[in-house]
């Protein structure tokens, strides 16, 4: 799974690594512990009486269906089992259309053994950042008027897989992680998904994952947001080793 990340890059960095022609509002500043509900940075792209357009934009960290009553779930949204995620209620429509690439610097993960919980910090074996798949949707609040601007909310959620390798000795999921020749055709908006394309981007990331390095950090404290908090106390190791808006 995928329950805290870190994004160290700018707006600026992230439009001119991902060819992003249209920068949002708000873009969420760097941070080494975002956590779930808070706003993350996404990709993604439209097309609207006119060519396709990719933006970068701020989003809810919990993907909120459109046809929720309300923003809270009863039950975690922040990442989506990558295998039933076009045949569950809440994803279903997100795989078909609304695609995204989620920008990371790493994310951490922690082994659980009886009650003890040890983080671990995974990130890639070059530094530049990895781009998770995943999806987002328009929820519009029922509550506000049809000319409220604050209405509509993107929300987002992250796939993730069956972790391998070194990674499943942590956990046994793990984020969607997608080659860069994967971003355009994960992204286009013609491309109707399915649960093929689905299980196609999980197969692409195997390599992409088998790659990455992780290493045990610090507990993490509630609301400690830092690189010190990347630090490593054990060794590195390499995972391969052992009416809506659009």
């Amino acid at each position: 799974m995928c329950g805290r990340f870190i994004i160290t890059d700018t707006a600026e960095d992230l439009a001119a690594m991902f060819d992003v022609e249209h920068v949002g509002e708000n873009i969420p500043e760097p941070s080494w512990n975002v956590k779930p509900t808070e706003q993350i940075p996404i990709v993604l792209e439209s097309v609207k009486d006119g060519p396709v357009v990719r933006r970068l934009e701020s989003a809810r960290w919990s993907l909120v269906p459109s046809f929720s009553k309300q923003l809270t779930s009863g039950y975690p949204t922040f990442n989506a089992r990558a295998e039933e995620a076009a045949e569950k209620a809440s994803y279903k429509s997100s795989v078909a259309s609304k695609r995204a690439l989620i920008p990371a610097a790493g994310y951490y993960e922690w082994h659980t053994a009886g009650k003890t919980k040890t983080p671990y910090f995974v990130h890639s074996d070059d530094g530049l950042p990895l781009a998770f798949a995943g999806l987002y949707s328009w929820w519009r609040n029922p509550a506000l008027p049809g000319d409220d601007p604050t209405r509509w909310v993107l929300t987002a959620t992250v796939l993730t897989s069956d972790a391998q390798g070194g990674l499943a000795e942590i956990h046994d999921r793990t984020p969607v992680v997608l080659p860069e020749e994967w971003w355009d055709q994960w992204l286009d908006p013609h491309t109707i998904g399915d649960q093929g394309l689905v299980d196609a981007a999980v197969a692409a990331s195997r390599p992409v994952a088998a790659g990455l390095r992780f290493y045990e950090v610090a507990p993490l404290a509630g609301a400690a947001n830092g690189p010190e908090l990347t630090e490593p106390v054990g060794r590195e190791r390499v995972v391969g080793g052992s009416g809506e808006p659009r």
